[in-house]
Protein backbone atom coordinates (compact mmCIF):
# COMPACT_ATOMS: atom_id res chain seq x y z
CA UNK A 1 0.00 0.00 0.00
CA UNK A 2 1.31 3.36 -1.10
CA UNK A 3 2.38 5.82 1.70
CA UNK A 4 -0.83 7.30 1.52
CA UNK A 5 -3.39 4.92 0.73
CA UNK A 6 -5.37 5.19 -2.34
CA UNK A 7 -9.44 4.42 -1.93
CA UNK A 8 -11.59 4.03 -4.55
CA UNK A 9 -15.00 3.92 -4.52
CA UNK A 10 -17.90 1.26 -6.20
CA UNK A 11 -20.72 2.60 -6.15
CA UNK A 12 -23.23 6.12 -6.65
CA UNK A 13 -26.74 5.85 -4.90
CA UNK A 14 -27.90 7.67 -2.15
CA UNK A 15 -25.77 5.34 0.77
CA UNK A 16 -22.73 6.54 -1.52
CA UNK A 17 -23.61 9.54 -2.01
CA UNK A 18 -24.57 10.82 1.80
CA UNK A 19 -21.79 8.51 3.76
CA UNK A 20 -19.02 6.46 1.44
CA UNK A 21 -18.01 9.47 -0.82
CA UNK A 22 -17.98 12.75 2.35
CA UNK A 23 -16.49 10.56 4.47
CA UNK A 24 -13.45 9.18 1.79
CA UNK A 25 -12.86 12.77 0.56
CA UNK A 26 -13.09 14.38 4.31
CA UNK A 27 -10.14 11.46 5.67
CA UNK A 28 -7.25 12.70 6.01
CA UNK A 29 -5.51 9.93 5.78
CA UNK A 30 -6.20 8.46 2.40
CA UNK A 31 -6.49 9.62 -1.27
CA UNK A 32 -10.09 9.53 -2.69
CA UNK A 33 -8.90 8.03 -5.96
CA UNK A 34 -12.05 7.83 -7.84
CA UNK A 35 -15.62 6.57 -8.13
CA UNK A 36 -17.02 3.91 -10.69
CA UNK A 37 -21.00 3.12 -10.96
CA UNK A 38 -23.14 1.40 -12.75
CA UNK A 39 -24.49 4.67 -14.42
CA UNK A 40 -21.51 6.91 -15.55
CA UNK A 41 -23.23 9.91 -15.25
CA UNK A 42 -23.91 9.73 -11.30
CA UNK A 43 -20.24 8.66 -11.44
CA UNK A 44 -18.95 11.58 -13.00
CA UNK A 45 -21.82 13.79 -10.83
CA UNK A 46 -20.52 12.42 -7.46
CA UNK A 47 -16.73 12.73 -8.68
CA UNK A 48 -16.80 16.28 -9.64
CA UNK A 49 -18.84 17.12 -6.32
CA UNK A 50 -15.78 15.50 -4.13
CA UNK A 51 -12.87 16.62 -6.46
CA UNK A 52 -11.79 13.29 -7.90
CA UNK A 53 -12.16 11.18 -10.87
CA UNK A 54 -14.68 8.91 -12.58
CA UNK A 55 -14.08 5.60 -14.01
CA UNK A 56 -15.95 3.94 -16.22
CA UNK A 57 -14.36 0.82 -16.54
CA UNK A 58 -13.77 -0.59 -13.32
CA UNK A 59 -11.10 -2.28 -13.54
CA UNK A 60 -8.96 0.67 -14.66
CA UNK A 61 -10.41 2.29 -11.08
CA UNK A 62 -9.28 -1.32 -9.22
CA UNK A 63 -5.65 -1.16 -11.06
CA UNK A 64 -5.44 3.12 -9.90
CA UNK A 65 -6.52 2.01 -6.05
CA UNK A 66 -5.02 0.20 -2.94
CA UNK A 67 -8.12 -0.73 -1.40
CA UNK A 68 -11.93 0.15 -2.86
CA UNK A 69 -15.03 0.77 -0.57
CA UNK A 70 -18.49 -0.94 -2.13
CA UNK A 71 -22.02 1.00 -1.97
CA UNK A 72 -23.61 -1.46 -4.09
CA UNK A 73 -25.86 -3.94 -3.66
CA UNK A 74 -24.82 -7.13 -1.97
CA UNK A 75 -25.33 -9.43 -4.74
CA UNK A 76 -23.78 -7.25 -7.34
CA UNK A 77 -20.79 -6.22 -4.08
CA UNK A 78 -19.97 -9.86 -4.03
CA UNK A 79 -18.90 -10.77 -7.55
CA UNK A 80 -16.80 -7.33 -7.75
CA UNK A 81 -15.60 -7.83 -4.70
CA UNK A 82 -14.47 -11.02 -5.41
CA UNK A 83 -12.73 -9.24 -8.47
CA UNK A 84 -11.10 -6.82 -6.70
CA UNK A 85 -8.98 -8.80 -4.80
CA UNK A 86 -7.87 -10.82 -7.06
CA UNK A 87 -6.25 -7.28 -8.22
CA UNK A 88 -4.74 -7.00 -4.65
CA UNK A 89 -7.43 -4.09 -3.71
CA UNK A 90 -8.53 -4.70 0.20
CA UNK A 91 -11.98 -4.46 0.89
CA UNK A 92 -14.47 -2.17 2.76
CA UNK A 93 -17.44 -4.10 1.75
CA UNK A 94 -21.10 -3.28 3.16
CA UNK A 95 -23.33 -5.27 4.76
CA UNK A 96 -24.88 -7.86 3.78
CA UNK A 97 -21.65 -9.16 2.05
CA UNK A 98 -23.98 -10.89 -0.48
CA UNK A 99 -27.27 -12.93 -0.09
CA UNK A 100 -26.50 -15.98 -0.98
CA UNK A 101 -23.90 -18.39 1.19
CA UNK A 102 -22.12 -18.61 -1.73
CA UNK A 103 -21.85 -15.51 -3.11
CA UNK A 104 -20.39 -14.41 0.46
CA UNK A 105 -18.29 -17.40 0.43
CA UNK A 106 -16.79 -16.41 -2.65
CA UNK A 107 -15.71 -12.96 -1.75
CA UNK A 108 -14.43 -14.57 1.53
CA UNK A 109 -11.94 -17.05 -0.37
CA UNK A 110 -10.67 -14.48 -3.01
CA UNK A 111 -9.54 -12.61 -0.75
CA UNK A 112 -7.79 -15.46 1.73
CA UNK A 113 -6.09 -16.57 -1.46
CA UNK A 114 -4.78 -12.89 -2.18
CA UNK A 115 -4.09 -12.00 1.14
CA UNK A 116 -5.95 -8.83 1.05
CA UNK A 117 -7.38 -7.31 3.96
CA UNK A 118 -11.28 -6.65 4.64
CA UNK A 119 -13.81 -5.04 6.89
CA UNK A 120 -17.26 -5.09 6.57
CA UNK A 121 -19.25 -2.06 7.55
CA UNK A 122 -21.89 -2.96 10.11
CA UNK A 123 -22.59 0.62 11.32
CA UNK A 124 -22.83 0.24 15.17
CA UNK A 125 -19.47 -1.44 15.34
CA UNK A 126 -17.84 1.68 14.20
CA UNK A 127 -20.25 4.36 15.28
CA UNK A 128 -18.55 5.89 18.57
CA UNK A 129 -21.60 5.94 20.56
CA UNK A 130 -22.21 2.16 20.23
CA UNK A 131 -18.65 0.71 19.29
CA UNK A 132 -17.35 1.55 23.33
CA UNK A 133 -20.25 0.11 24.67
CA UNK A 134 -20.38 -2.83 22.41
CA UNK A 135 -16.44 -3.85 23.56
CA UNK A 136 -17.88 -3.15 27.26
CA UNK A 137 -20.35 -5.82 27.32
CA UNK A 138 -18.69 -8.22 25.44
CA UNK A 139 -15.92 -7.71 28.12
CA UNK A 140 -18.45 -7.91 31.20
CA UNK A 141 -20.18 -11.20 29.88
CA UNK A 142 -22.67 -12.59 31.89
CA UNK A 143 -25.72 -11.94 29.69
CA UNK A 144 -28.55 -14.04 29.65
CA UNK A 145 -30.84 -12.79 27.24
CA UNK A 146 -30.54 -10.13 24.73
CA UNK A 147 -34.28 -8.35 22.79
CA UNK A 148 -33.83 -7.05 19.86
CA UNK A 149 -36.10 -4.71 17.36
CA UNK A 150 -35.36 -2.99 14.04
CA UNK A 151 -38.64 -1.23 12.93
CA UNK A 152 -37.47 0.64 9.91
CA UNK A 153 -40.56 2.77 7.51
CA UNK A 154 -38.92 2.32 4.15
CA UNK A 155 -41.84 0.97 2.69
CA UNK A 156 -44.89 2.46 4.76
CA UNK A 157 -47.31 4.93 4.03
CA UNK A 158 -45.80 8.66 4.27
CA UNK A 159 -42.32 7.23 4.33
CA UNK A 160 -40.03 9.81 2.45
CA UNK A 161 -36.94 7.65 2.97
CA UNK A 162 -35.09 7.75 -0.53
CA UNK A 163 -33.65 4.32 0.09
CA UNK A 164 -37.38 3.20 -0.15
CA UNK A 165 -36.65 2.76 -4.04
CA UNK A 166 -33.66 0.13 -3.34
CA UNK A 167 -35.27 -2.67 -5.44
CA UNK A 168 -32.81 -5.24 -3.70
CA UNK A 169 -34.47 -3.65 -0.27
CA UNK A 170 -38.29 -4.78 -1.57
CA UNK A 171 -37.08 -7.71 -2.62
CA UNK A 172 -35.25 -8.98 0.83
CA UNK A 173 -36.58 -7.09 3.17
CA UNK A 174 -35.41 -6.17 6.76
CA UNK A 175 -33.91 -9.40 7.63
CA UNK A 176 -31.00 -8.55 5.49
CA UNK A 177 -31.34 -5.04 5.64
CA UNK A 178 -30.70 -4.83 8.72
CA UNK A 179 -29.72 -7.78 10.39
CA UNK A 180 -26.73 -7.95 9.73
CA UNK A 181 -26.51 -5.00 12.12
CA UNK A 182 -28.45 -6.80 15.07
CA UNK A 183 -26.24 -9.49 14.42
CA UNK A 184 -23.17 -7.85 14.19
CA UNK A 185 -23.55 -6.14 18.20
CA UNK A 186 -25.10 -9.72 19.21
CA UNK A 187 -22.49 -12.32 18.38
CA UNK A 188 -19.69 -10.12 19.45
CA UNK A 189 -21.04 -10.01 22.77
CA UNK A 190 -23.39 -13.10 23.03
CA UNK A 191 -20.83 -15.55 21.62
CA UNK A 192 -22.04 -17.37 17.88
CA UNK A 193 -25.33 -18.61 17.11
CA UNK A 194 -25.81 -22.07 17.32
CA UNK A 195 -28.80 -22.26 16.29
CA UNK A 196 -31.82 -20.25 15.00
CA UNK A 197 -34.32 -22.12 17.04
CA UNK A 198 -37.53 -20.17 15.44
CA UNK A 199 -37.56 -17.94 12.56
CA UNK A 200 -41.92 -16.32 11.85
CA UNK A 201 -42.83 -13.84 9.51
CA UNK A 202 -45.35 -11.06 10.92
CA UNK A 203 -46.56 -8.07 9.02
CA UNK A 204 -45.83 -6.99 5.80
CA UNK A 205 -41.60 -8.24 5.90
CA UNK A 206 -41.37 -8.56 9.75
CA UNK A 207 -39.41 -11.30 10.75
CA UNK A 208 -38.85 -12.89 14.56
CA UNK A 209 -36.49 -14.81 15.57
CA UNK A 210 -34.86 -16.61 18.25
CA UNK A 211 -31.54 -17.25 18.51
CA UNK A 212 -29.39 -19.55 21.10
CA UNK A 213 -25.96 -18.87 21.44
CA UNK A 214 -22.06 -20.30 22.36
CA UNK A 215 -22.40 -18.42 25.80
CA UNK A 216 -25.84 -20.12 26.58
CA UNK A 217 -27.98 -17.07 26.44
CA UNK A 218 -30.50 -16.58 24.20
CA UNK A 219 -31.89 -13.68 21.49
CA UNK A 220 -35.00 -12.53 20.45
CA UNK A 221 -34.93 -10.56 17.24
CA UNK A 222 -37.68 -8.34 15.32
CA UNK A 223 -37.20 -6.75 12.15
CA UNK A 224 -38.76 -4.89 9.32
CA UNK A 225 -38.36 -2.19 6.93
CA UNK A 226 -42.77 -1.94 6.62
CA UNK A 227 -43.12 -0.99 10.38
CA UNK A 228 -45.67 2.36 10.47
CA UNK A 229 -43.58 5.28 10.23
CA UNK A 230 -45.00 6.95 13.75
CA UNK A 231 -43.63 2.94 15.08
CA UNK A 232 -39.79 3.32 13.67
CA UNK A 233 -37.28 2.37 16.28
CA UNK A 234 -34.28 0.23 16.80
CA UNK A 235 -32.85 -0.86 19.67
CA UNK A 236 -31.16 -3.67 22.04
CA UNK A 237 -31.11 -4.74 25.46
CA UNK A 238 -29.68 -7.19 27.26
CA UNK A 239 -29.81 -9.26 30.66
CA UNK A 240 -27.68 -10.76 32.93
CA UNK A 241 -25.64 -11.05 36.35
CA UNK A 242 -24.78 -7.13 35.48
CA UNK A 243 -28.58 -6.44 35.51
CA UNK A 244 -29.82 -4.56 32.04
CA UNK A 245 -28.20 -2.57 29.59
CA UNK A 246 -29.62 -0.67 26.63
CA UNK A 247 -27.45 0.08 23.80
CA UNK A 248 -27.24 3.98 23.30
CA UNK A 249 -27.89 5.67 20.16
CA UNK A 250 -26.16 6.86 17.35
CA UNK A 251 -25.75 9.30 14.81
CA UNK A 252 -23.45 10.22 11.89
CA UNK A 253 -22.88 7.52 9.64
CA UNK A 254 -20.09 9.60 8.02
CA UNK A 255 -17.92 9.60 10.99
CA UNK A 256 -19.14 6.00 11.21
CA UNK A 257 -17.95 5.29 7.90
CA UNK A 258 -14.84 6.97 8.70
CA UNK A 259 -13.31 4.89 11.64
CA UNK A 260 -14.40 1.61 9.37
CA UNK A 261 -11.70 3.25 7.10
CA UNK A 262 -8.75 3.69 9.89
CA UNK A 263 -10.02 -0.23 11.03
CA UNK A 264 -8.90 -1.34 7.37
CA UNK A 265 -6.14 0.66 7.06
CA UNK A 266 -5.24 -0.57 10.64
CA UNK A 267 -5.82 -4.05 9.77
CA UNK A 268 -3.45 -3.83 6.31
CA UNK A 269 -0.44 -2.17 8.46
CA UNK A 270 -0.91 -5.35 11.27
CA UNK A 271 -1.13 -8.24 9.22
CA UNK A 272 -4.56 -8.78 11.99
CA UNK A 273 -7.80 -9.97 10.39
CA UNK A 274 -10.42 -7.30 12.12
CA UNK A 275 -13.44 -8.42 13.66
CA UNK A 276 -15.85 -7.87 11.75
CA UNK A 277 -13.93 -8.63 8.57
CA UNK A 278 -14.99 -11.06 5.40
CA UNK A 279 -15.17 -14.23 6.99
CA UNK A 280 -17.55 -12.01 9.75
CA UNK A 281 -19.61 -11.04 6.81
CA UNK A 282 -20.15 -14.62 5.54
CA UNK A 283 -21.10 -16.01 8.94
CA UNK A 284 -23.87 -13.19 9.20
CA UNK A 285 -25.23 -14.34 5.87
CA UNK A 286 -25.15 -18.17 7.06
CA UNK A 287 -27.21 -17.24 10.29
CA UNK A 288 -29.67 -15.41 7.72
CA UNK A 289 -29.78 -17.99 4.82
CA UNK A 290 -31.04 -20.57 8.16
CA UNK A 291 -33.61 -18.22 9.54
CA UNK A 292 -34.70 -17.42 5.40
CA UNK A 293 -35.09 -21.36 5.02
CA UNK A 294 -36.84 -21.71 8.49
CA UNK A 295 -39.18 -19.33 7.09
CA UNK A 296 -39.63 -20.86 3.68
CA UNK A 297 -40.23 -24.20 5.87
Amino acid sequence: MNTTPRIGLLGTGPWADRTHAPALAAHPGVTFSGVWGRRPDAAVALAATHGTRAYDDVDALLAASDAVAFALPPDVQAPLAARAAAAGCHLLLDKPVATSVAGAREVAEAADRAGVASVVFCTLRFASDTAPWIEEQAALGGWYLAQAHWLGALFSPGSTSTYATSPWRREKGGLWDVGPHVLSVLLPVLGEVTEVTSAVAGPGDARHLVLRHASGAGSTVTLSLSAPVRASDAGIALFGEQGRAVMPGWADAVGSFGAAVDALLGSVRSGEAHPCDVRFGLRVTEILAEAEARLAD
